[in-house]
């Protein structure tokens, strides 16, 4: 997909599409209102008509518009001025894309970015954030998973190819063109790291192993320039990663731990560690799972898929900041010589853990990693995984679960997640919940019981990053989507991206 930036009239665009808003009580936004003057009224008489309310997500195709030199003009539903924010342009833009994928236009002239948006920490969003956006939604939107699929005969090679080819995103002529093409980077390098991390956890388990993963680590290492680290089951074994190792007993694929270098900050400059939960598939072990969407477990894996997502997109940025990415990643199997519920595990920090469940197995895996990350002195560490079922029950699948054992970086990671429209909530992590995992046998249970289980995980990791600030992003309900829209949703690489920049941009 090619994109542009422009400032142009509306009406003169020589295109198979024009995309104009229409708010909600027939009010017309500049560009649309430039279309209805040079058609003499058409598109008032169509909104008196009834056809177009102009409410969010809405939207009307028509036809050989008189005056204009497009084929087609798309109106789009606003919803009220006085409502219209990030969120809601976002969804206007989405909108768009759908209405135009039954369509058989290809190149397309969009003039939304011009509209007033407000957001949370702004009363206006910028021409840049605005470019970005846009063209992250429309990217996102137009997102196809088919690369494991029969690819079609010559006969049916056309109508695969039906889809949007050119955009040309049209700013107000005083804004300025530069800032807009800022944002037009900004938005299109998120986008590969949301594409890469959706594709990864779509891929099947057979395909996305442990093995693979490092393989792409490498790959992306090599064309982007920056270090990359393989450490296979011996490294581990002199290390002392009893605890991630415990976790891959049972499996015939061997483990690694993936370590990455983006280096682009001053030399000094102490690195944000992101550390992401590389399950590449979960039976649950012994502690076997159901049967019953078993398949899913496939995205147990999307904390790595975000992190690696994530360096995509800063190295596509090019952004100074220091960043080192931790990916441990193995299977969780069930087999002869897997960890047992009883076995007692020793940890990397010397702690000795009691499996009461094997599957709970992604805290066993990060906490080594979590040790592993204090070499690096870091100025913060993040971790990501799908960890728990029970933060799908607390918060649903609109909100990441975030646990922190420093305030400020809470804040930081909140403010993150609004400002990307990937939003988290902070959750408690209380010294009253740390009793729940003591063992009669070890140093800590894996487990803490059914009540606050996303709590009691949290918790668990906290004991392996005391010498550092942390915090803990549990995506179990927001990492993919299920039912007919099943998939990969590439988050939290938006949240985590914009935390970065923030960062340095404060540097």
């Amino acid at each position: 997909m090619e994109f542009s930036i422009k400032n142009s009239n509306p009406e003169k665009q020589l295109c198979d599409c024009v995309i104009v808003g229409v708010y909600e009580s027939s009010r017309l936004s500049a560009a649309a209102l430039a279309i209805d003057e040079a058609a003499a009224g058409y598109i008032t008489s169509i909104i008196k008509r009834g056809d177009m309310d102009g409410k969010l997500d809405s939207s009307l195709m028509l036809h050989n518009v008189p005056g204009t030199a497009s084929e087609r003009v798309l109106l789009v539903g606003l919803g009220k001025a006085s409502d219209f924010t990030d969120k809601q342009y976002c969804k206007a833009v989405r909108a768009s894309v759908k209405a135009l994928a039954s369509s058989g236009a290809t190149d397309v002239a969009i003039f939304l970015a011009d509209l007033s948006v407000a957001s949370l920490n702004a009363s206006n969003l910028s021409t840049r954030r605005k470019v970005a956006l846009m063209a992250e939604v429309i990217l996102d939107a137009s997102y196809k998973f088919d690369s494991i699929k029969k690819k079609p005969d010559d006969s049916k090679k056309e109508a695969a190819q039906k889809g949007l080819t050119t955009i040309s995103i049209n700013v107000a002529v005083d804004n300025d063109m530069q800032t807009a093409q800022l944002g037009l980077v900004d938005g299109q390098s998120l986008a590969k790291g949301v594409s890469l991390a959706k594709d990864l956890g779509n891929l099947p388990p057979n395909v996305c192993t442990p093995t693979y993963l490092a393989e792409q680590a490498l790959a992306m290492g090599a064309s982007y320039g920056f270090a990359v680290e393989v450490l296979e089951r011996d490294a581990l074994e002199k290390l002392g990663m009893g605890s991630f190792l415990g976790v891959t007993q049972g499996s015939e694929e061997p483990p690694k731990f993936i370590i990455m270098h983006h280096m682009k900050g001053q030399k000094d400059q102490k690195p944000v560690v992101l550390v992401g939960k590389g399950i590449t598939f979960d039976t649950g072990g012994i502690s076997l799972k159901p049967g019953s969407e078993m398949d899913e477990m496939k995205y147990d894996m999307c904390g790595a898929a975000s992190v690696l997502g994530t360096f995509k997109t800063i190295a596509e940025m090019n952004l100074a900041l220091n960043v080192i990415g931790l990916i441990p990643t193995c299977e969780n199997m069930p087999d002869g010589r897997a960890t047992r519920p009883g076995d007692v595990l020793t940890s990397m920090s010397g702690l000795t853990i009691e499996v009461l469940n094997t599957d709970a197995e992604g805290r066993l895996i990060l906490c080594d990693a979590l040790t592993y990350a204090e070499r690096f002195e870091p100025s913060a560490v993040v971790d990501i995984a799908t960890l728990t079922g029970a933060c799908v029950i607390a918060l649903g699948h609109h909100a990441s679960g975030l646990f922190s054992n420093n305030d400020d970086l809470a804040k930081e990671l909140l403010q993150a997640g609004e400002a990307s429209l990937d939003r988290a909530w902070h959750m408690p992590m209380w010294d009253d919940y740390q009793p729940l995992l003591d063992s009669n046998f070890a140093d800590i249970a894996n487990i803490g019981g059914r009540a606050g289980g996303s709590i009691t995980a949290a918790c668990f990791l906290s004991r392996f990053a005391k010498k550092y600030e942390w915090a803990h992003l549990d995506i179990a309900g927001t990492a993919w989507k299920s039912g007919k829209e099943k998939g990969g949703t590439g988050r939290p690489v938006p949240l985590l991206t914009e935390f970065l920049v923030a960062r340095a941009n404060k540097t």
